[in-house]
Parts: C-alpha cells; sequence; structure tokens
C-alpha cells in the first residue's frame, strides 16, 4: 500500500482538488460552445445527410452518460449558422485554452517544476493551442470513425470490442502527449506511460460504469430538475475525468522520484519521523516555489520535538 497511500498524500499536499476544480470550470465553460461548433459544422458539412448527422452527434454525446441522451434532446436543428460558428469557436478557443493552461499548471506543479523553470505566458499559450488542434483533431476523428462504424450494425460484438480495444490505444496516446507536452521539462515516454495506461483503463471504466452510475443517481433527473440535473451531472462528470488525470500524473512523479513510502502520520501531526520519500517530496514543493533563476532554496530538516512524557 505504500505506492497508493504516497500518491494519495502527494494529491493532498499538492491540493489536488482545486487543481482539478480548475480543469472542470474550463471543461464546462468550453462544452457547450464545442456541442455548438459540433452542431454547426454539421450543419455545413453534412447539409445532405441528416441519418449521419444525427449519428455523429450521438457518437460525441456518448462520451457522457445518460446525461448525453439529455443534452441530445434539446438539440433540434443541424441549420448551419456563420453566427453560432462564430460564437462556438470563440467560445471554445477560451474554454478550451482554459483547460490546457489549467492541465499545464497541474502538471508543472505536480513534477515541483520551479516557476523560474515555466514557459512564460505567450509560450504557453502557444503549447497549448498546438496540443489542442491536434487533440482535437485525434477526438474529431474518432467519433467520425466511432458513428460510421455503429451505422454498419453487421459487425456486431466484434466491431464493439475492437471499437474498445482501439479508443483505449488511442487515449493511451492522447494521455501519454499530453503528460510529455504540457510538462516544462523533458520526460521519456517511460517516465509517463504507467500514468497514462493507468489514466486510459480509469476512464475507459468510466464509460462502462457511468450509465449505471449516473441512471441510478440521475434517475428521473430531467423531470425533477430539469437543467440542474444535466448541469450537476456534467459537473459531476468532467471532475471525475479531471481528477483521473491528476491522479495519473501523481502516480508517474511518485515512482519516478520515489517519494515512497510515506510516513502514515505525516500529514496529521509533526511529532513524526520523515521517511526517505517524505524529505524528497517536502524539499520538491519548497523548490517549486522558486521564482527567479537567482533565487537559492536550501531545505533542511530538524529533528521532530518529543512531548515531555508528565
Amino acid at each position: 500500500m505504500g505506492l497508493p497511500l504516497a500518491v494519495v498524500y502527494k494529491f493532498v499536499d499538492d491540493q489536488g482538488a482545486y487543481l482539478t476544480a480548475l480543469i472542470t470550470y474550463y471543461g464546462f465553460v468550453s462544452l457547450f460552445p464545442l456541442l455548438l461548433l459540433l452542431v454547426t459544422g454539421l450543419g455545413f458539412v453534412l447539409e445532405g445527410n441528416p441519418g449521419l448527422q444525427q449519428r455523429v452527434l450521438d457518437s460525441a454525446l456518448a462520451q457522457f452518460p445518460v446525461i448525453g441522451d439529455q443534452i441530445g434532446a434539446n438539440i433540434h436543428s443541424f441549420r448551419g449558422s456563420l453566427l453560432a460558428l462564430a460564437t462556438g469557436v470563440a467560445g471554445s478557443l477560451y474554454g478550451g485554452l482554459g483547460v490546457v493552461q489549467a492541465a499545464q499548471n497541474a502538471l508543472n506543479k505536480v513534477w515541483g517544476i520551479p516557476r523560474d523553470s515555466r514557459p512564460n505566458p505567450i509560450a504557453a499559450r502557444v503549447r497549448s493551442l498546438a496540443l489542442l488542434a491536434v487533440v482535437g483533431a485525434v477526438i474529431l476523428a474518432t467519433t467520425l470513425l466511432s458513428a460510421v462504424t455503429a451505422s454498419g450494425g453487421a459487425f456486431g460484438a466484434g466491431a464493439r470490442s475492437l471499437a474498445i480495444v482501439v479508443a483505449v490505444a488511442v487515449n493511451i496516446v492522447l494521455f501519454t502527449v499530453a503528460f510529455r507536452v504540457l510538462t516544462a521539462r523533458r520526460l521519456t515516454i517511460a517516465q509517463v506511460r504507467t500514468g497514462a495506461v493507468v489514466a486510459a483503463l480509469v476512464w475507459q471504466t468510466f464509460q462502462w460504469a457511468g450509465a449505471f452510475l449516473l441512471g441510478h443517481m440521475l434517475k428521473g433527473a430531467g423531470a425533477t430538475y430539469g437543467m440542474f440535473g444535466i448541469v450537476l451531472g456534467l459537473l459531476a462528470w468532467i471532475y471525475l475525468g479531471a481528477v483521473t488525470f491528476v491522479l495519473s500524473a501523481e502516480i508517474n512523479v511518485v515512482r519516478e522520484r520515489r517519494l515512497w513510502p510515506r510516513s502514515l502520520l505525516t500529514p496529521f501531526t509533526d511529532n513524526v519521523e520523515l521517511t526517505a520519500g517524505d524529505r524528497r517530496a517536502y524539499t520538491s514543493y519548497a523548490e517549486t516555489e522558486r521564482h527567479k533563476g537567482f533565487q537559492n532554496v536550501d531545505v533542511d530538516f530538524d529533528q521532530p520535538q518529543r512531548d515531555d512524557p508528565d
């Protein structure tokens, strides 16, 4: 249990809940403009094929079990609109860049990258824009492929099984690229592959279990809570994805830097003997706050003070 406990402790030390909340916020902000952009684009590209339009949309909304059906029920038109297209592009760019920027900040925090070693605001946004374009193109391609494959019912269970394997493989590649590109230091595939595999498998598991869990928790939400049920469900779903991303990155760091095992009582008291993993972790936290290249950060540890028995 040493490794998973160290991952949880580091997640708490890094204020992982706040890092994931920021990713969730921008993910939620970007979602509806992305859907507007998708629907409008389908209206232009597939104007004469409403059946394929619906299959592509259903495939995209399938990433959000149960809730996707409720969102889709509120989309009634595929007619292209330049105003809707411009609005979708602007909103998607703002939210999408926010997601990638928040992910960059989270990864740099997790890896303990000093502030003076992180890219400047312009370079960070150029890097975010490039990754956003690549990831968006890959996701769109896989969505279209999934829709076309789903339209051929002759393939049956074999095609669905193959689609799952391909989806997991694509997600592993996407997580690997994200972990490497968004971190402001050179990382090898070996350093990030464990977290990428874990993230891809966990996300696929969420896809399988999501329909059951959300269906049970939000059963009748559309009738009882209306749009509030959809909003809460979306926030919960995006937050699960953000937690998966950050925790998987923590796994990579803990393994690579040997930040385990951790003393069991470390988060709760100063009266504890620090392990080597504790010392490496706390040293990295201090070094992360270095703002200038000519600033020196030295860390040492005194022996814990024992309470005198009465």
